[in-house]
């Protein structure tokens, strides 16, 4: 570990103790020797960082201290970079988008030294783009209705090839590797049915808010489907 990640990372150890911490409780957390966590502390006080203590007792830090935003560390940014790349994968364009402006974001407020030598900007993780084809659907408005509990109608095409009209309440959005899956409560099937992204023919807003469900219906369909793998995992 660098030796800026170090004092980092020691740094938000103590701002997340309840207590003092000894140095050779943080030597043991840091993988380094009591040693150094001495000389950090007197380098980070040096720095005027408000770390109050001492050797042997333990060291606290005062309440209030805050880092600079967005302080992280290389494998930190590196989770980040392949995490946004990952998107890519997804075949939503809106999340695509927005992952290419978090990336921006992240770089444009990040210590200029940093930013410069980050996974972020310099292109050293790639991720493949195979994945899921763009589905001809508005990922986006189906994601907003997701998050505001508002109501769906949709024009569905089964495996079988039998076309339907349905009304949903959708509940979630699952990315597989192939496909996506919009899980929702069929207001048509009085059930919990899961559609394919690619087989619905046409998708638009009801209008209609469906708030005082929307935490049963998500609480249940999580029950049904934990219950479902369970079983299929179970001998």
């Amino acid at each position: 570990m660098h030796r800026a990640d170090r004092l980092f990372e020691l740094i938000q150890e103590l701002r997340a103790a309840r207590g003092p911490v000894t140095a050779a409780q943080l030597a043991e957390r840091l993988e380094v020797t009591p040693r150094t966590i001495y000389r950090d502390v007197a380098s980070l006080q040096g720095m005027r960082v408000p770390i109050d203590g001492e050797a042997g007792i333990g060291y606290v830090m005062r309440r209030g201290y805050d880092l600079p935003p967005l302080m992280f560390s290389a494998e930190e940014v590196e989770a980040i970079t392949v995490g946004l790349n990952l998107l890519v994968r997804t075949g939503d364009t809106g999340l695509q988008a927005s992952a290419r402006s978090v990336a921006a974001k992240i770089a444009a407020v990040m210590p200029a030294e940093q930013a410069n030598q980050s996974a972020l900007t310099d292109h050293a993780l790639q991720v493949s783009d195979w994945g899921i084809p763009v589905p001809d659907l508005d990922m986006g408005m189906i994601r907003q209705c997701v998050r505001h509990e508002m109501s769906l109608r949709i024009n569905y095409t089964d495996a079988g090839g039998q076309n339907s009209a349905r009304e949903i309440l959708p509940l979630a959005v699952t990315y597989h590797a192939e496909v996506i899956i919009i899980a929702a409560w069929c207001e048509t099937r009085k059930d919990f049915r899961h559609f394919r992204a690619d087989r619905i023919a046409s998708c638009e807003e009801t209008g209609t808010s469906f708030k005082d469900r929307g935490h049963d219906l998500r609480q249940q369909w999580h029950q049904d489907v934990n219950r479902i793998n369970y079983e299929r995992t179970t001998p």
